[in-house]
């Protein structure tokens, strides 16, 4: 049988166009469909706008510690209309890109919704049909608002980028790296930031010590973090919000985020009529190549509800090509990835947190918490945390975590060391680089407990 094409491709996100771009490179004859923007999440309404935003928001605190340092300069007032006018150029720019290596390797797009007809058959909304070998489905995720009385009155991580002005006073639901980064823009561009999250702590997952390092940062440079607590309603108040919470408190925000939970984007597409299985959050089933219950369709990324972040929908999307056009069955590798949180103050972390490790085998920890001698200097209070997690058996590093000013730079580094299988003696042999944060990783001589 002789098809359209030798791969079509539904969604043009960063795991998507990859795909798309090496099978391409490969020889196959390959299409790509995308309803919205080219570059996904990522690249549209998530990292790459979000770190632009953190950049922004940063600067806030380096007038003061400039003028500790002796340079005489004022602060003044943040400019968002500028900044967003840039910001969009930027995104637009960055489509550009994508859409440009979609063209340079001769895969042809269609700027439309795509879905599932059968097997080896997908629609496109003006109603044609396109029939190709292979499927593969990179549709990525979408936020979600539960339903609650006013519940239509929020926004998520989507809309922050577009907003016509800034709040006054925003609140921001959720306890995960979305609503714990957004917490810290918003609160460093000036505005006045309120976060609930239901649980006891933010950052659910990952190492108490380093969530409690975190929070305590928050809290300090001024955002109103309220924990154990939940909105219970909310309705329009002239061009304000009023919030009823769970504590009985009545607020008034001009804006409340919603980061509570994100779902796979894999309604409507045609995956039941195929018998394609899907799980309890909605996510698409794949077995250990990418591929679902109909063998011709494969699905990578966040639509698969793995590890849910851009360079892991970019390597499912690598190990797609290597296993289908390749002949090189590749099954992904999501142990041990290294992962950033862009909170302020900035987190780290690759491995095991102490509590996963403890519950595992025995274990020896290390861990240093000081001031850094940047912000110690202009009189900025800020722990940093550098903690490593010890295998007593082995010896081997099992998790590191960090929160410090470049933090994710880091971890990027020790990342490599920890997949190497490093033990603490290899981070021991390493010399130290000083006056550094980092050089704490290879100086704690004595474990600070065991279990």
């Amino acid at each position: 049988m002789s098809f359209d094409y030798d791969l079509f491709v539904i969604g043009g996100g960063s795991g998507g166009v990859r795909a798309a771009r090496v099978a391409a490179q490969e020889g196959a004859k390959v299409a790509l469909a995308e309803e919205d923007r080219y570059g996904g999440t990522c690249v549209i309404r998530g990292c790459v706008p979000k770190k632009l935003m953190v950049f922004a928001s940063e600067y806030s605190a380096m007038v003061g510690d400039a003028q500790a340092y002796g340079w005489d300069i004022k602060g003044g007032a943040f400019d968002w209309d500028s900044f967003k006018a840039k910001l969009h150029a930027e995104l637009d720019r960055l489509e550009g890109i994508y859409r440009g290596i979609l063209k340079n390797n001769s895969v042809t797009n269609y700027d439309s919704r795509a879905t599932l007809v059968d097997a080896h058959t997908v629609a496109l909304a003006d109603g044609t049909q396109k029939t190709a070998k292979h499927i593969l489905i990179a549709t990525g995720g979408w936020p979600t608002v539960p339903e609650f009385p006013g519940s239509d009155l929020a926004i998520t991580s989507n809309e922050m980028f577009h907003l016509e002005k800034l709040p006054e006073a925003i609140l921001i639901v959720g306890g995960g790296y979305i609503a714990s980064e957004f917490a810290g823009i918003m609160n460093g561009l000036g505005v006045k930031t309120t976060q609930f999250y239901r649980g006891t702590q933010i950052l659910r997952g990952f190492d108490e010590e380093a969530r409690n390092v975190v929070a305590a940062g928050m809290i300090e440079s001024g955002i109103d973090l309220q924990l154990e607590t939940n909105v219970v309603s909310m309705v329009k108040d002239g061009d304000k919000i009023r919030v009823t919470d769970t504590k009985g408190n009545e607020t008034l925000f001009d804006q409340v985020m919603y980061a509570t939970g994100r779902h796979p984007n894999a309604d409507n597409l045609g995956l039941e009529a195929l018998g394609i299985a899907r799980g309890k959050k909605g996510e698409i089933l794949v077995d250990e190549y990418s591929q679902t219950g109909v063998p011709s369709v494969y699905a990578i990324g966040d639509v698969t509800d793995r590890a849910n972040l851009t360079p892991v929908a970019i390597r499912e999307g690598m190990a797609f090509v290597e296993t289908v056009f390749k002949g090189n069955p590749t099954s992904p590798d999501h142990e041990l990835i290294p992962t950033a949180i862009f909170t302020q103050p900035e987190m780290g972390t690759v491995g095991l947190s102490e509590e996963e490790a403890a519950a595992q085998e025995p274990i020896e920890v290390y861990s240093a918490s000081f001031k850094p001698m940047q912000q110690s200097f202009a009189g900025r209070a800020q722990k940093v945390l550098m903690k490593l997690i010890v295998s007593k058996a082995n010896r081997k590093v099992l998790g590191c975590h960090i929160v410090a000013p470049g933090a994710g730079e880091m971890i990027q580094l020790a990342g490599i060391a920890i997949k190497m299988g490093a033990t603490k003696e290899d981070f021991d042999r390493t010399v130290a680089v000083h006056p550094t944060m980092s050089e704490e990783l290879v100086t704690m001589k004595q474990p600070s407990r065991t279990t």
